[in-house]
């Protein structure tokens, strides 16, 4: 029964892979959030509903990594603390506490009703795209308050590309899978 449990628990080794991830995910906001905003401008959809996709990767990724219920969870607590306290870019104040917790909570609720842990490219999609739809409907429902239209867009365009990006978090498994560095 030790062994069963233990299997379940976070090792030391999780936390420094998820703590990595974490940081990688909020590092990179800065690159990408430009670069998508350049195209969802002129469709008045926020960017970050494109570069969505790309952080909610990080969470998608820790769990299939690790293979632990509460790895997208901490990986998200991780990002809303750096955010709140440093301010970098993207962040949203106080709200960011909710606005990043909130996709965390997402997918693991998503590995706990499928039974899944980022085992296979179909439900690391799936994850990644309600992610990326939860966190875009929590950042609307703090911050932008879009009308109905562009929230169903927004939504829309999230889901797809929460989906994109839990699909690179499978292949970027299976990579380190194959190389024996898993």
């Amino acid at each position: 029964m030790k062994d069963k449990r233990s299997k379940r628990r976070l090792k030391l080794s999780d936390y420094v892979i998820l703590a990595m991830l974490a940081a990688m995910g909020i590092a990179s906001k800065v690159i990408i959030v430009p670069l998508a905003q350049a195209i969802t401008g002129p469709l008045f959809i926020p960017g970050g509903v494109v570069a969505g996709g790309f952080f909610m990767m990080f969470l998608v990724l820790g769990t299939a990594i690790t293979g632990k219920f509460g790895a997208a969870l901490f990986i998200s607590l991780i990002q809303a603390v750096l955010v709140t306290i440093t301010g970098t870019f993207g962040s949203h104040g106080a709200a960011s506490l909710v606005t990043y917790v909130f996709p965390g909570l997402a997918v693991e609720l998503w590995f706990l009703v499928s039974r899944h842990r980022g085992c296979c490219p179909m439900c690391c999609f799936v994850a990644g795209l309600v992610a990326n739809v939860a966190g875009t409907f929590a950042v609307n429902v703090a911050i932008f308050n879009l009308s109905f239209i562009p929230l169903m867009l927004s939504l829309l365009v999230a889901a797809l590309s929460g989906g994109l990006g839990g699909l690179v978090a499978s292949s970027i498994a299976r990579s380190l899978e194959r190389l024996g560095i898993l």
